[in-house]
């Protein structure tokens, strides 16, 4: 009852919240041309006509000359000019409309994606913000703009849309209005060029607008727009407090595992056949469950879901109760039901289950089904069943029996005790909580007879001399049956409640390790655990390529043939099915939707710890999670491959465009030098023949220091760099650094800052000044003319320092990290593209190799950046006694 009052109020909470915000009207095709622009603006005007304050924020006419007719007349908000690499695009000014602030905005083209630069990335973003701000939006969708609906669009025309539309949005929806053009017409308006120019047209018809590709979709619209309105009006009746109501056809079966379970399904398998209508399987479970009974459901539902029913278990203990809840929630129009058990006393007090649900679900059709030899096995069941017991049953009986009238003695002759009645009410109840009603009925009448025979006057007979012992004892046995009966159904109840938990906690123990699953072997590897604590079996995992397998358990060729096929038809086989039953393992296919990208195998290396139903529920309820889970490390895998192609290609296109620059820029120079010498030296003086020599000079050392460059990345990238370390001044590598600057750029201002007294380092000399180079030559780019460079030098603990600050316009703070990858100056590094990106690259891996580290920093002052090199000061290893004696 809490339940249904907190699930009534969450929905009048989400009704409320949806009539507080704009309220969403949605033109939905098939596909383009079917007139859905042409619908919107057409009951725009007619809203005009009726004063309503209407303006249009976009409209797509696509050039046609009657759509673009309907927009006059109405207030168009001026769209917003955007400048996208050189180009001036036009598209919709959500703050212009924001401010107008209509009652109703026309918002064409629902999956549009916005022009780079906007404030969303989609058009669907705009439309939920207008709609925040209490504005009504109209707007145009094709259906195979629908996220849900992506693979079977793709599936039915061979085409991938990439531009769609999270469903979520459509909860905003307020009123949905179906634009529908048959396949045939829709067609010659394509052939009349009213959809797309002649050669777009063309291509269009040997693609996505066949024939039967339109036919498939205008029925997945028109059931997308029933499935909408539908989910609509049973919010709206959760919100009223209303039970729901089925529009559309859904057939619910109810089975029972008496004897007609298969027959019922066949049955109902026609009528939903019939009227074109979805339908399940469930039955109703409120305790343990008969083996032989649980054998027949078991094979109910496997021909259930292979003629394509879904099938689920309900728990409950009043079967009808259970039934009609949940049609409620599924929107069911047919139940079905059989009749295979005679219950005379039930139906003389209308406690049947067909009687129950005549009575209590009005609204919905109810067909019942039965048939001669099934009512007769019924009744030759129920006769037969009214005094089966289990052995252990009925000796349990029997000793709660024995044992209530011995402690109802004692309590009688030492401790006085008069009313003797509670203690055999006491042991009915025990029993009752045990075992099953037939049982507890049993001990009822033996703690009867023996409380009449031992304890009521005359004692040591049957015969009842008073009328207030034959009330006592009569009440007593009437109270000893209801107690058994109420005991016995909160067993049944205690059971079903321990199964529920059972399952989930092994359905949240599987989601928490497949949740901190990275990879696909991971993900295997967590899924054979958790199958192994819950269903006690061995498990074998395949998917992806990988596998993971219970140590110990061996696959036999029949068991391997078992997988295969499961493989490559996405069916269960092996043991328990009608496929390969000879195998041990049982294997389930691992599905994504239709696809099949995995298998489950399961073999029972002692007895099973659930029932059959439950663990076949279990196992599969595991296995879509696994399914879940390896698609999900199979995208991660899919999205990181897809990042590396992306990196390689900018990398490539990086390259490319620094080697053409760096190459050819210096290139150019000593070829027009070289040109200018041969052709015109003789005209020359002296001057000019050097000024062109050291041109070819200073452009040849600078193409020989990119090459070098180039050649240092490759060794760095294979690990081939080889360090060669010497004891070296501080003074003299920045002085030897600072001196080849000065050869490539004289008016460079240098201003050294070294602590007294630096130690000497012991490094691979070399490479450290080309670091130290490369850091200086990226600060002299971006030093403003006549501001110096600073270099200082300190020791800090056990690190060496060294700092390089230039005065130039600095890096975002966001992108100091960056400035070190390879190749970045193309976009943003070094601070501009004046460089090759390769310089603070090759300084890092320097600097890496001898164990230190490198960083940007802002400025001391706020100006520019510094660039902050530490170094360990490493000791040379000891040498050997016998090189020392020497």
């Amino acid at each position: 009852m809490n339940e249904d009052r907190g699930a009534k109020a969450d929905a009048l909470a989400g009704e409320l919240r949806r009539q507080e915000a704009g309220r969403l009207t949605l033109f939905l095709g098939a596909a383009p041309g079917v007139g859905k622009t042409y619908a919107m603006l057409a009951r725009a005007r007619e809203l005009q006509r009726q004063g309503i304050d209407i303006v249009v924020g976009v409209a797509e006419t696509h050039g046609r000359s009657e759509t673009a007719a309907l927009i006059e007349g109405l207030e168009v908000v001026p769209r917003r000019r955007i400048d996208y690499q050189g180009h001036p695009l036009e598209d919709m000014d959500i703050d212009a409309v924001l401010a107008r602030r209509p009652r109703i905005a026309l918002v064409d083209e629902l999956a549009h994606r916005n022009v780079p630069g906007s404030r969303h990335e989609r058009r669907w973003q705009d439309v939920v913000e207008l709609l925040d701000a209490g504005i009504d939006v109209y707007t145009t969708v094709n259906i195979q703009h629908l996220e849900s609906l992506n693979d079977i669009v793709h599936r039915i025309t061979g085409v991938r849309v990439g531009e769609t539309v999270p469903d979520v949005v459509f909860d905003r929806l307020r009123d949905i209005r179906l634009v529908d053009l048959p396949p045939r017409e829709l067609i010659e308006r394509l052939h009349q060029g009213k959809v797309y120019l002649p050669d777009q047209a063309g291509r269009a018809l040997q693609a996505f607008f066949s024939l039967s590709n339109l036919a498939a979709l205008r029925e997945l619209a028109m059931q997308t727009a029933a499935d909408l309105v539908e989910d609509d009006v049973r919010e709206s009746q959760a919100a009223r407090g209303l039970p729901g109501i089925a529009l559309r056809r859904r057939v619910l079966i109810a089975i029972d595992g008496l004897g007609a379970s298969e027959y019922l399904v066949r049955a109902g398998r026609r009528i939903a056949e019939r009227r074109d209508a979805p339908w399940s399987v469930v039955t109703v479970q409120s305790g343990a469950v008969h083996p032989a009974r649980q054998a027949e459901l078991d094979q109910a539902f496997a021909l259930a879901r292979s003629l394509g029913a879904d099938t689920e278990v309900l728990h409950g203990p009043r079967t009808a109760d259970v039934l009609l809840d949940h049609a409620g929630r599924e929107g069911v129009s047919t139940i079905v039901v059989g009749r295979t058990r005679e219950r005379p006393w039930a139906r003389m007090v209308n406690r049947t289950l067909t009687q129950q649900l005549l009575q209590r679900g009005a609204h919905y059709e109810l067909v019942i089904i039965s048939s001669p030899q099934v009512r007769v096995r019924a009744q030759q069941r129920a006769r037969a069943s009214i005094w089966r017991l289990r052995r252990r049953d009925a000796l349990l009986a029997v000793a709660a029996a024995a044992v209530s009238t011995l402690l109802a003695w004692l309590a009688e002759h030492w401790v006085g005790l008069e009313d003797l009645s509670m203690v055999f009410i006491v042991a009915v109840v025990l029993v009752a909580s045990r075992t099953r009603m037939a049982a507890a009925v049993l001990a009822a009448m033996l703690c009867f007879l023996s409380y009449d025979f031992f304890f009521i006057d005359p004692k040591l007979t049957i015969f009842i001399g008073a009328r207030q012992g034959l009330a006592t004892v009569l009440l007593f046995l009437l109270a000893a049956l209801v107690a058994g009966r109420l005991a016995s159904q909160l067993r049944m109840q205690v059971l079903a409640l321990r199964a529920a938990n059972a399952h989930a906690t092994a359905l949240q123990d599987l989601g928490r390790q497949l949740s901190a699953a990275a990879d696909l072997g991971l993900v295997l590897k967590a899924g054979r655990s958790a199958l192994e604590r819950a269903l006690g079996a061995d498990v074998w995992l395949i998917a992806g390529g990988a596998d993971e397998t219970t140590r110990g358990a061996v696959l036999a060729e029949i068991d391997r043939a078992a997988a295969d096929w499961t493989l490559a038809h996405g069916q269960a086989a092996g043991r328990g099915t009608d496929t390969l039953a000879g195998a041990a393992w049982w294997f389930l296919p691992l599905r994504n939707g239709r696809d099949t990208i995995g298998a489950m195998g399961l073999k029972f290396s002692a007895g099973p710890k659930l029932s059959a139903m439950a663990f076949r529920r279990l196992a599969e309820a595991m296995a879509a999670d696994i399914a879940q889970a390896v698609l999900r490390a199979s995208l991660v895998v899919d999205l990181e491959n897809a990042r590396i192609v992306n990196e390689a290609e900018r990398l490539r296109s990086a390259l490319l465009s620094s080697v053409s620059h760096d190459l050819r820029s210096p290139l150019a120079a000593m070829v027009g030098s070289a040109g200018s010498l041969a052709n015109y030296a003789g005209a020359m003086d002296d001057a000019d023949r050097k000024s062109l020599l050291d041109t070819i000079l200073l452009e040849g050392d600078r193409l020989d220091r990119y090459i070098q460059n180039l050649l240092d990345m490759t060794r760095l990238g294979h690990a081939g760099l080889t360090l060669n370390r010497d004891w070296i001044g501080v003074d003299e590598l920045i002085g030897s650094a600072a001196g080849r600057l000065r050869r490539y750029q004289p008016s460079v201002t240098l201003e050294v800052n070294l602590d007294a007294g630096l130690p000497a380092i012991w490094v691979h000399p070399a490479l450290i000044e080309q670091a130290l180079f490369n850091m200086l030559e990226n600060a002299a780019k971006f030093s403003p003319p006549g501001e110096a460079i600073d270099i200082a030098g300190r020791v800090i603990g056990e690190n060496l320092q060294l700092d390089v600050w230039d005065r130039g316009p600095g890096i975002p703070e966001s992108e100091r990290g960056r400035v070190f990858d390879i190749f970045y100056s193309v976009e943003r590094g070094d601070r501009g593209r004046q460089g090759s990106g390769l310089g603070l690259t090759i300084a890092r891996g320097m600097v890496g190799a001898h164990g230190g580290h490198i960083e940007a920093l802002p400025g001391p002052d706020g100006r520019g950046t510094l660039i902050r090199v530490t170094l360990p000061l490493l000791q040379p290893p000891p040498l050997p006694r016998s090189l020392d004696a020497d």
